[in-house]
């Protein structure tokens, strides 16, 4: 496997990452011959802290060099548009090249003497004297450079809140030139992003209503200073419990309930009910149904955080998706590419993204996307807001073998949107179990949950049950805070559990552990799609569950009389054993491997022809040898 480009400038990230190397002890990082000897314990707050700055950091330098490899693939395809098109239609692909691409502030094209022939977008009107200056100097360079048949990149540099960076490629024949403006505002989202998904902050602080977080053992409150302090805190709606009678209320004993809590309404899901006052503490909200109506269980009311268009080929060993070569280390180290040979997916097999919602107009996703469904506001679509479902759902199923940004694992696997999460990235128990049977009512063979909270909230594993009672494989991430502590609902009976690994097939220095843990998969600057048609590099558990998620469909493609737990059982024994051989608390089973799965599947009375070739031939010899021998 080649090395991937993002990892030649880790070292170079910075004076200041560098200098946190070398001034704090080492992170443990086991090498290849440590695999087998025990963990230290985790590491200080303040030296989680440093790795996680410095993984931020790497992933937005590696998301700079994916809008910028993005951005080159664009103008290449512009300036083959303007040798081939009309004046009028050149100008109505831009307008619609910059409506679905924000970021393209503005293009010019230009002749041979470097003269503006045309002009589409606007320039920057914020910032200062000086920044405009410096987008000028740019573009003045970056007109020299067509002049003399050379290609222009930029720096990036600011102009008001945002960034930019310009770039110009000549035309191959010697005739026009393009010189286009990019706005960097992706840089910001990643960095946003990833000091909320890493825990770097105590999350979550947005959102309508009062939080409050426990310790998820006793119950007792915890005041969040820190991220650190997030692997020991799980986070709840104050004014609001979760109930579950051991019979129904009737509809007077609603009434009664309703006038006492000064409540309008309750939501019921299943069995249970989510009860909100105006005026009462959660304490006083447990105190009042414990004394008044005995129920079943009460809890708080948790809160869950982000932790076929293609032309099918007989043998893509290494698809043309521009991004793939170069920055996608994650899908040859766990055998994709040799997998594909296989099975590519099947479109009769969905897999459910419980998240934030997926940018449902994204190039690298057309035709792959199903319409799904937006619990936090059914009227509206389920539109991602935040950027983390979008990336999950790339890693998943991002078309192959388009000759445009990334590709997914799957060719043909539908995925199924459900939008859980708000625009903080943040949701109930109540959003995220009505996303989980709403995803199974709706078709879905696989879940996948890149989201998670420290408390065992018997509402959510309700309908975790549901769900796997109808023969639903149900992947979850662990988090991110390097704490063995279990996450939910990861660590639910029913639940295949994923942590992370980082390109060396280490385990992820921000990566959760423990016994629940199932498998490994990659999750450290993994590139995929993101909002407003663009790339982006994050780096989480977050990312390492679809992943499995994936591979759980293409099992289910490959072999759909497999029961969910038969799929979870090969996933687990078709691994590369990583830690102490066998089970371990930090690598789990191992690290997945998509062919040697998928093989596993085939020979489960699956039809000859879905079986590898070299199998075929195998038992084709076989056989003859066989008819041989008996004349």
């Amino acid at each position: 496997m080649s090395r991937p480009k993002w990892k030649n400038w880790t070292l170079a990230a910075g004076v200041g990452a560098l200098t946190l190397v070398l001034l704090l002890p080492t992170m443990y990082r086991p090498d290849t011959n440590q695999r087998n000897q025990a963990l230290p314990q985790a590491p200080r707050e303040h030296q989680e802290q440093a790795s996680k700055q410095r993984l931020k950091v790497q992933d937005v330098k590696a998301t700079d060099m994916l809008t910028r490899m993005d951005a080159k693939q664009h103008l290449a395809a512009l300036l083959d548009k303007t040798a081939k098109m009309s004046e009028a239609d050149l100008a109505r692909y831009m307008n619609e090249l910059q409506l679905s691409h924000a970021h393209i502030r503005f293009v010019d094209i230009v002749d041979a003497k470097g003269s503006i022939q045309k002009h589409y977008g606007k320039k920057p009107q914020d910032g200062s004297t000086l920044e405009h200056q410096k987008l000028e100097h740019s573009m003045s360079l970056a007109k020299k450079a067509v002049m003399d048949r050379k290609s222009f990149e930029s720096s990036s540099f600011s102009v008001g809140n945002d960034k930019y960076f310009v770039m110009a490629l000549p035309s191959k024949e010697g005739k026009n030139s393009v010189i286009a403006l990019f706005n960097q505002q992706i840089l910001n989202s990643v960095e946003q992003h990833q000091r909320r998904n890493l825990r770097m902050i105590p999350y979550p602080r947005e959102g309508k209503f009062r939080v409050e977080s426990v310790h998820p053992d006793t119950l007792n409150e915890i005041t969040v200073k820190t991220g650190h302090d997030n692997a020991n805190a799980s986070h709840f709606y104050e004014n609001e419990i979760v109930v579950r009678f051991r019979q129904d209320p009737g509809e007077r004993d609603m009434r009664i309930i309703r006038a006492d809590l000064h409540a309008s309404k309750a939501r019921k899901l299943g069995y249970t009910y989510v009860f909100r006052s105006e005026q009462m503490s959660y304490k006083q909200l447990h105190d009042y149904f414990e004394r008044k109506w005995n129920p079943l269980y009460m809890e708080p009311h948790y809160m869950y955080l982000t932790n076929e268009t293609a032309v099918e080929q007989t043998d893509v060993p290494v698809p043309n998706d521009i991004l793939f070569s170069d920055y996608q280390w994650n899908l040859p180290v766990i055998e994709t590419n040799r997998g594909w040979n296989i099975t590519k997916g099947s479109k009769d097999v969905i897999i459910g993204v419980v998240d934030t919602g997926v940018d449902l107009d994204h190039p690298d996703l057309k035709g792959r996307v199903l319409e799904g469904y937006n619990v936090i506001d059914p009227s509206s679509r389920p539109l991602d807001d935040v950027g983390h479902g979008t990336h999950v759902a790339g890693i998943i199923g991002a078309t192959v073998n388009n000759n445009e940004g990334v590709a997914g694992m799957s060719w043909y696997n539908k995925i199924l949107p459900v939008k859980v999460l708000d625009n903080s990235g943040s949701g109930t128990t109540y959003a995220v179990a009505e996303g989980i049977i709403w995803a199974t009512d709706h078709g879905a063979k696989v879940i996948n949950m890149s989201l998670g909270n420290y408390a065992d909230a018997q509402f959510l594993h309700d309908a975790i049950k549901y769900a796997y009672d109808r023969d639903v494989v149900l992947i979850a991430a662990t988090g991110n805070d390097n704490t063995e502590r279990p996450g939910y609902p990861a660590a639910y009976p029913e639940v295949f559990a994923v942590s992370a690994t980082d390109p060396d097939m280490n385990k992820a220095s921000y990566s959760n552990y423990g016994d629940y843990v199932d498998v490994m998969a990659p999750g450290t600057s993994i590139a995929s799609t993101y909002p407003k048609n663009q790339y982006a590099a994050l780096s989480g558990t977050s990312m390492a569950s679809p992943h499995v998620a994936a591979l759980a469909g293409l099992i289910r493609s490959l072999n759909p009389d497999l029961t969910n737990t038969e799929v979870m059982d090969l996933m687990r024994q078709s691994v590369i054993d990583l830690g102490d051989p066998g089970h371990d608390k930090y690598y789990g089973y191992g690290q997945i491997d998509v062919y040697k799965a998928l093989q596993a599947a085939a020979g489960k009375s699956a039809p000859l022809q879905f079986w590898p070739q070299h199998v075929r031939e195998q038992m084709d010899n076989i056989l003859k040898k066989y008819t041989e021998s008996s004349k």
